[in-house]
Order: C-alpha cells, then sequence, then structure tokens
C-alpha cells in the first residue's frame, strides 16, 4: 500500500471518502486522513495504511468514493464514438450513507453539463450512447430504440433544464428535468412524480 500511493505521487488517503461504514456511520462521508485524526493518529500513509486494514478487518464490505479521475480524460474519452455512458454507482438507498452523486445523476449530468452547458458532444450522440449503443453491445434485442416490436422504455425531458443536482456533500437529492418515464410501456413517472408502478424486469442477452 505504501509503494502503491508513493507511486501516484500521493501524499496521504484524502482522496479515499467513505461511502458507507455498517461498524461506524460517523465514518460516512469522511475521508481516511479525517478518520486517521479521529482515531488521533497521524495523516502518514503508513498509519492510514493501518486504518483502512482495520475497517477491512471489521466488515468484508465498505463502499468508498475515490477522488482520482482527472476532467480532460473524461472529455476526450466522451468524444470516442463508442464510449457508452453509465454508472457503475449502484442502486442506492434514499437517505442511506454517503454514495458517490452518480448514483442519482449519470446521465443527467452528462445530459446538463457536457451536452448543453460544454458542447461536448451533441444532445442526439449522447442518447445514442446511453441507449441503443449499450443494447446493442449487450445483445439486448427489443431495447434501445423506438419502433414497432421494441419494449416501450421512454424518458421524457426538458433539455434546456435537465441536470443532476447531487453533491458529495448532499449526495441524496434527484435529478432535475425529467417530466415522464415509460418502462415496458408503463408510465412510471408522471409530471417527475413516481406512480408507484414497478414493470421493469432484469434484462440479460439474448
Amino acid at each position: 500500500m505504501a509503494a502503491n500511493i508513493k507511486r501516484k505521487q500521493l501524499k496521504s488517503y484524502s482522496y479515499a471518502q467513505v461511502a458507507r461504514y455498517a461498524p461506524d456511520t460517523s465514518y460516512n462521508g469522511k475521508n481516511i486522513s479525517e478518520i486517521n485524526l479521529l482515531k488521533g493518529r497521524k495523516t502518514k500513509p503508513l498509519e492510514e495504511a493501518e486504518t483502512i486494514l482495520e475497517m477491512i478487518e471489521a466488515v468484508s464490505r465498505t463502499q468508498m468514493v475515490y477522488f482520482s479521475m482527472n476532467e480532460e480524460d473524461l472529455t476526450r474519452i466522451m468524444q470516442y464514438p463508442f464510449a457508452m455512458i453509465a454508472s457503475d454507482a449502484g442502486i442506492a438507498k434514499f437517505g442511506s450513507g454517503m454514495p458517490h452523486p452518480r448514483a442519482y445523476g449519470t446521465n443527467a449530468r452528462v445530459l446538463g453539463r457536457y451536452v448543453r452547458d460544454q458542447k461536448v458532444i451533441r444532445l442526439e450522440e449522447a442518447i445514442r450512447r446511453m441507449t441503443s449503443l449499450p443494447a446493442q453491445k449487450f445483445n439486448l434485442r427489443d431495447r434501445g430504440l423506438l419502433l414497432p416490436g421494441m419494449a416501450a422504455d421512454i424518458v421524457v425531458f426538458d433539455e434546456a433544464i435537465v441536470g443532476d443536482a447531487a453533491e458529495f456533500a448532499k449526495p441524496h437529492v434527484y435529478s432535475v428535468g425529467f417530466e415522464y418515464v415509460l418502462v415496458n410501456g408503463e408510465v412510471t413517472v408522471d409530471e417527475g412524480k413516481h406512480t408507484g408502478v414497478r414493470n421493469g424486469e432484469t434484462l440479460a442477452g439474448r
């Protein structure tokens, strides 16, 4: 661990923030350096490594957020025509822990920040990367396009205001600008409010 952080040219594990730690929820939202100070330890890699190992020993799974991406790299990768847009944040339980804001706003951030504001890619191209491209890549034959015989999964949004609202300090905030959502032909979000309909299904390539 010490060799790894030296290779990254970092002085501490302050880039690693706890999203969910069941044994002590007061850790949620704090980075490893801050937790080390709470423990009366120094913010040095070896002492922080001890804290990390203790946390791993106490529980089988700890969710983390890592501040290590480069914005220039992100925009460059986004311009590659076969880069799909998605998130690995998983399903967040509203109000539980301090998850990465992408759990609530990945697609909205692309549509608002990178399409409308920065014009990194066109709206039509962003939609393709979120819909038909992933469906084709994962062999979901009846998804990703609005055509007869396809599943009616439809999102209606206002391109003028769509955007993410979740932040690292306040991650449990829904995105804005999404008016209607249909899942398998059933209205799931109506004028921005969930209808209670649960018409989704687990998909697998076929």
